[in-house]
């Protein structure tokens, strides 16, 4: 396990799981929404974007944190482990809910409130993003160690085994 994504809804406890990851490895940890957001809440391009991936992926080790649909399968690639967090959406949403008016290490803003278009994706995740990430970890499952997590309690028990 050198080279990991870990993937799932917003809310599902990705980021939480990822900095324990970080804590017990010590491979190094890159937010996707870190590297994506601007401190104004605007976002760099597309090209920028891939950019700083390649560079991730140009070295040998490391976490990446973070969803981003369009680049997952890049990232199925490049990695040789993949952990999804695959949680029922309420529990997703309660997540989003409690990072609320708190300081986010991946996010350069505190969000006060719960977007209604995000809370809408967060509740379509299982129907319209989850089918296409089992397809791509089915695509990709003879070269990967591929960990599934349906609850938040797995991927703590997965991290005290670790350590």
């Amino acid at each position: 396990m050198k080279k990991v994504i870990v993937i799932g809804c917003p809310g599902s406890g990705k980021t939480t799981f990822a900095e324990k990851l970080n804590g017990c490895t010590g491979l190094p940890l890159y937010y996707l929404d870190a590297i994506w957001h601007k401190p104004d809440r605007t976002h760099i391009t597309r090209e920028e974007y891939d950019e700083k991936l390649s560079e991730i992926f140009r070295t040998p080790e490391w976490i990446i944190d973070g969803n981003y649909n369009r680049t997952i399968e890049t990232r199925l690639q490049q990695c040789d482990t993949v952990f999804l967090f695959d949680l029922p959406s309420e529990v997703c949403i309660q997540g989003a809910s409690e990072r609320l008016g708190k300081g986010r290490y991946d996010l350069p803003w505190i969000e006060n409130e719960l977007d209604p278009e995000f809370e809408g994706f967060i509740k379509d995740f299982s129907k319209t993003s989850l089918p296409k990430i089992y397809d791509l970890l089915d695509r990709y499952k003879e070269d990967k160690q591929i960990i599934i997590f349906k609850s938040r309690e797995e991927a703590d028990e997965f991290i005290e085994n670790l350590r």
